[in-house]
């Protein structure tokens, strides 16, 4: 807002100078404090939020608060191998198109750029691809860890056609009345806008209609469709899960995935999956933090669980060494009701406080477990930690 902009008036053949409303506020009172509350410290070349409200009076980084339980761990899993995406094609996705959108007036170069990456990343093949393995993915995750999802996507158009995509595949999920159905797109629009998407547009009232059931977690609504909007001061504290196929950098992606990161019953840690390649980019989001006075982790690779919950797997299964335990997945469910109490026994029996050491390691593999699907590794040992 202190930049100078020319504005020309044709009419009157007259150039007028206009400046943002920050430079006109510090005018108008001189002598006022400007104290700035942010979660996300900019630091760079061209923008800077001390130069703006001056040296810090306090700091409160991310690992503060989930060391004080105010917010819970951010886990981060890349799906692009997965789903078998081109390298090549990321290289030609610019996560500076984050500051592009189709509704801005903009130079004729930028909206080229735009348009040409926004035609990479929604393709038709493309997106039926992400759809399978979110519906997929997302249905795995609920199995284990109760809470629900956001998906957010570079333009309203492949917000549009991702959510056609998935109600092809779960055609039950589908609901016209605002206050039913798993799925719904949260965007802007007019009357201008094509008659698909007419059923997305919806007021301000209606919006926040669907914001309070997805911040109900006992209401049937799943998994929001979003491209800008919720994606700051929104809370859903049972979302665990941001599905993001957008390119995004610094301060906006940092704002994004705290979206997860808020402390939901024995919600152990927000997953943030990855569908565009912007580990690079949450990388380099977590340095401008930490440079800005920050400390701590702001999000860990979910392949670190998984390699905690495999070690926490082998020490549990060796406590059962003399005990034929897997007998129990290839007999009959009758005969298995009797295998239970003589595991039991095992244990009871073990020598060095084995019931113990079995209680403290079988709840770390459980916690291991909870961040860890639905990956593959934890998929096919999910029986025998039932079992324990």
């Amino acid at each position: 807002g202190f930049s100078a902009h020319i504005i020309e008036n044709k009419k009157d053949k007259e150039a007028l100078i206009k400046y943002g409303y920050a430079k006109y506020l510090r005018d108008a009172l001189p002598n006022a404090s400007f104290i700035g509350f942010t979660g996300t410290p900019i630091e760079m070349a061209d923008k800077s939020t001390p130069a703006v409200f001056g040296e810090y009076v306090d700091k409160y980084d991310i690992q503060q608060a989930v060391t004080d339980g105010a917010t819970v761990r951010l886990l981060y899993e890349s799906r692009l191998a997965k789903l078998g995406l081109k390298p090549e094609e990321r290289r030609k996705i610019d996560p500076s198109v984050e500051e592009i959108t189709e509704d801005e007036e903009l130079k004729s170069k930028l909206k080229s750029k735009w348009a040409r990456m926004e035609k990479i990343v929604g393709s038709p093949e493309r997106i039926k691809r992400i759809a399978k393995d979110i519906v997929e993915h997302f249905e795995e995750r609920i199995k284990i860890v109760e809470g629900k999802a956001m998906i957010v996507a570079m333009s309203r158009r492949i917000c549009v056609d991702l959510y056609d995509e998935i109600i092809s595949l779960k055609p039950e999920w589908r609901n016209s009345d605002d206050k039913k159905g798993i799925i719904k797109v949260i965007m802007t629009g007019s009357s201008s806008d094509s008659s698909g998407w007419q059923k997305h547009i919806r007021n301000k009232k209606a919006r926040e209609d669907i914001g309070n059931r997805l911040k109900d977690p006992k209401d049937e609504l799943k998994i929001v469709i979003v491209r800008d909007m919720w994606l700051t001061g929104f809370d859903a504290p049972c979302v665990h899960t941001m599905y993001i196929d957008k390119p995004m950098k610094a301060h906006g992606l940092m704002q994004a995935i705290a979206r997860a990161n808020r402390k939901y019953k024995d919600k152990e840690a927000g997953l943030v999956v990855d569908y565009l390649g912007i580990g690079k980019e949450l990388r380099d989001a977590v340095i401008q933090y930490t440079a800005s006075g920050g400390k701590g982790e702001v999000y860990a690779d979910q392949s670190k669980a998984i390699e905690k919950m495999l070690e926490k797997y082998e020490i549990v299964k060796n406590m059962f060494y003399g005990f034929d335990y897997k007998i129990f997945f290839k007999v009959e469910p009758k005969k298995r009701i009797s295998i239970i109490p003589n595991a039991v026994e095992h244990i009871l029996k073990g020598r060095d406080k084995l019931k113990e050491r079995f209680i403290r390691e079988t709840t770390a593999l459980l916690k291991a477990f909870s961040l860890s699907v639905p990956n593959e590794k934890a998929m096919e040992i999910k029986e025998e930690i039932g079992f324990f």
